[in-house]
């Protein structure tokens, strides 16, 4: 199964995103997106969740990272495409999170972020991966 993330930045903070109280891993964090749909493309996918989630129009830049992992109890493994994206942050509204929060890249391990996340996360908190450069 494929999914897509976007990693947006603004003023050196990157947008975390907290999963409400009663969904699957609630509580815990992540990048805004989701699944891609039949026919659409990753990008279409991305720029569609963050309209659902955020309420906003996108711009769905460049691929930044991928990364694979299964979750406990499922058959398939997830393939996660992380992109970077645009927007005017505020014109942002929380449709369907618990709570979002502009983070310093170094702070963002400070989240519980779900699993497939964390590969990034440390990358970002590193400094290895930069939303805003080509590295």
């Amino acid at each position: 199964m494929q999914v897509v993330a976007a990693l947006i930045e603004q003023d050196g903070k990157i947008l975390a995103c907290q999963r409400k109280r009663g969904q699957r891993f609630e509580l815990m964090w992540e990048f805004p997106g989701g699944k891609i749909e039949p026919g659409e493309s990753p990008e279409q996918a991305l720029a569609r969740e963050l309209r659902e989630e955020l309420g906003v129009s996108a711009t769905v830049g460049r691929e930044i990272y991928r990364a694979r992992h299964r979750y406990a109890g499922t058959n398939l493994p997830l393939e996660i495409i992380f992109f970077a994206a645009t927007l005017v942050p505020s014109e942002i509204r929380s449709l369907e999170f618990e709570k979002i929060e502009w983070r310093a890249a170094q702070s963002l391990p400070e989240l519980n972020f779900l699993a497939a996340d964390r590969e990034l996360v440390a990358k970002l908190a590193s400094g290895d991966i930069r939303v805003g450069s080509k590295a």
